[in-house]
Parts: structure tokens; sequence; C-alpha cells
């Protein structure tokens, strides 16, 4: 598969930590062959973590991370750290890059933790071997090279393809595991002033791929034009996915014996955390005056008047449970810790986020005891759709 053809999410993740001056920006460099990364004597130059999706031999598609310093000092550094840990919860692969001239210290042993706690596999790097070495543990998988001269940098990228296939995760799919040969799928895209000009959101292309790679054959319409497209059919569709926000109208438009999705409630399943953002769909109805929603976005745009996370999901809550509420908002990158203030969390898709993320997000709430509920499900539930919208993904309420 070509690096156009995947998805920065699904791709494997690598992230290279370690502390300041270490050379870890060096090392990124001579491993991508790419200045990717600006590197100085000055300690701390990388201040934010640098992203870059490419392909990398022998592994194929990936996205890699460089990470600011774990040792930065002051309070910038203690948000560079911050977002450090952040990185953790993204990557499918760790490198931590040590001073091969000091050894490892208690912060690199300190990360070494949180990747185990992460369950996180991870090569352990000495870099600088040009040098004269530290007394040095062996422990794990160890391996010494040099940023300046080149030394180890081609043992070290073997040394991630080995771990990549290692840790290879089982293919997942979209859609067409839902379906069989020559079924027809109808796909509904509202086209409205908060649509992307000149393009279709991502789980919308993603759909498409997919059905396009495993020959299916599938109708784009909008909700405006179901009922008539539906009509012109000389064939049953198997499956109508929608975009969630038309949910109550294609629901109604689509009969009875022809089964009903979204893109969202397709990408809970793919992403994972399927079940718990299902059972988080409870707690809308007892939602109660005063309670903080915190309704969480994956990615970053630009908000329109009729935002779906800002303007249409609390007033469809607000509708549906008939209580005032507080409402908080995250979007990209940006997820909270500390939910202790939070009744229920209502998340999009994730499509821009990798499956590591989704699930810790999930997770995060998991262990926190607060309610997490995707787009389409709570939509769905508001709607009184529920059991039709999750009877393709093979769940009966």
């Amino acid at each position: 598969m070509g690096l156009n053809d995947v998805v920065s999410a699904d791709r494997v993740h690598i992230g290279f930590f370690g502390m300041r001056n270490a050379g870890k920006s060096s090392v990124v460099n001579a491993v991508t062959g790419q200045s990717l990364s600006v590197v100085s004597d000055i300690k701390g130059t990388t201040t934010d973590p640098v992203k870059k999706a490419m392909e990398l031999l022998p592994i194929g598609p990936v996205v890699i991370i460089d990470t600011p310093g774990y040792d930065d000092e002051g309070e910038l550094g203690e948000l560079r750290v911050k977002k450090t840990k952040e990185i953790l919860n993204q990557i499918d692969i760790a490198v931590l890059i040590v001073d091969g001239t000091i050894g490892l210290s208690k912060q690199d042993e300190e990360l070494i933790s949180l990747f185990k706690e992460k369950q996180a596999p991870y090569l352990l790097v000495y870099n600088k071997s040009d040098l004269p070495s530290a007394d040095i543990a062996e422990a794990g998988k160890t391996l010494r090279v040099s940023a300046l001269t080149g030394e180890g940098i081609n043992e070290l990228k073997e040394a991630l393809g080995d771990f990549a296939r290692a840790n290879k995760k089982e293919e997942k799919f979209i859609v067409v595991d839902l379906l069989k040969p020559g079924d027809l799928v109808v796909l509904v895209i509202p086209v409205d002033e908060s649509a992307p000009k000149g393009r279709l959101i991502l789980p919308q292309q993603q759909v498409m791929r997919e059905l396009l790679d495993y020959h299916y054959s599938f109708m784009t319409c909008q909700d405006t034009e179901l009922k008539d497209t539906l009509c012109k059919l000389k064939e049953k569709p198997a499956l109508v996915i929608t975009d969630s926000q038309a949910f109550e109208k294609v629901s109604k438009d689509t009969p009875d014996d022809i089964m009903l999705t979204s893109f969202s409630i397709l990408m809970a399943r793919y992403k994972g955390g399927l079940m718990q953002q299902i059972q988080g769909t409870k707690k809308l109805s007892s939602l109660q005056d005063g309670d903080t929603v915190l309704i969480s976005e994956g990615c970053t745009h630009h908000r329109q008047c009729k935002d779906i996370g800002t303007v249409k999901m609390p007033g469809w809550i607000e509708g549906y449970t008939g209580k005032k509420l507080n409402y908080r908002f995250t979007s990209g990158g940006e997820f909270p810790e500390d939910l202790s203030d939070v009744a229920l969390v209502v998340h999009c898709g994730g499509c821009m986020l990798n499956e590591n993320q989704m699930k810790s997000r999930v997770q995060t709430a998991v262990r926190a005891g607060v309610p997490i509920v995707n787009y389409g499900m709570a939509i769905a539930c508001m709607h009184g759709i529920l059991p039709r919208s999750l009877e393709p993904v093979n769940v009966h309420l």
C-alpha cells in the first residue's frame, strides 16, 4: 500500500523520546533521511511535538513524532512535558534516545516506566557512540548509534521494522465485513453551510475507498434526495449509511426493511470502545440541571454558525433532557485527564485520531467513572432510533 493510500490515523506511529540534548532530533533526521526537526547545541530546541507522515523502509507508511525534552524546565517546560505524555497515548512504538556519554537518567527511567504503564513496545537507543561511552547496563532491546556518523542507524531502522511486524495489529474493516458479496450501499452525505467546500470529510472518503477496494457498489446522495434515490433503485440496498446530523430525516425516509447506521457509529466500531459508548447513551436520560457535559472532537476546524459540536449537539441534548446544562469543549489533541467535574463525555467519531488515542480517551473516561458516548449514538438515542442504528454492527438492544 502506497504512501497516499493510508490516512495518518491508520499509520504506525513512532515516537522519539528522551532528555534535552540527548540527540533525539538528530537521530530522527538520520532515521528519516530528512531535516524533519531543527537541531542545535542549545538545550530544548524542540519545543513542541513535531509530526511527519512519511514512508519509512522497511516498515511502510508511518507517522514519526519528535517530542520535546522530558527534562524541560520552568512553566513552559511543564507544558512541554505534558505534551510529551499526551503523545504516549498515540504511539505504537516508543524510541528512547539516551545520551550514551552519560547513560540512563532518572527521567529516562521514568519514561521507561510510562512506556510499560501504557504497554507500549519500546527501543532503548544510546546515541553518540562516536564519543567515549558511560558504563551502560544492557537491558531489553538496546542499540548504540551515532546520529553524527550514521553508525547503527540502519540497524535502528531494521529494529523498528521488526517491532512493527511483531506488534502488527489484526486487519480491521470499517464496513465491508458487515456486507455480503454483491450488496449495494447508499451513502447519505448532506451538503450544507458547515460542509467543507469542495471536499468530503474523512470518514466518508474512507468508507468509499474501502467499498471500492473490495468491489462493492455504492451510491451517494444528500438527505433531501434519499427517498427519490431509493425509489429509483431496481434492487434494495443492503445498507444506508448517513451523516449523523441527518439521522432523524434519513430514518424516516429509509424503509424498515433496509438496514441503517451512521459513519460515526462505524468509526466507533473501527477505532474501539463501541460497547462502552453504547452504555454511555443511558446517561443522556438521567442528566440533571447544572451537570457538565464535555463535548470533545479529535480535529480542529473553523466553527460555523450551525457547528455540530458547539451549537447543534447542545441544542439536541437540552431538547431531549429538558435540563439546563453546562458545557465544556475540547478539540484536536486536547483531552482532559481530570474529568471529576464532568457528568458525560460526548465525543466525535474520532476519524482524525488513531486507534490508540481514541481508546485512551475512552479508558480515561471509564477509569473516572464518567460515561462516554459517540456523536452518532447520542443523536440516534435522542431521536429514538438507537436500536435500529446498531443492528448493522450486530448489536441488538
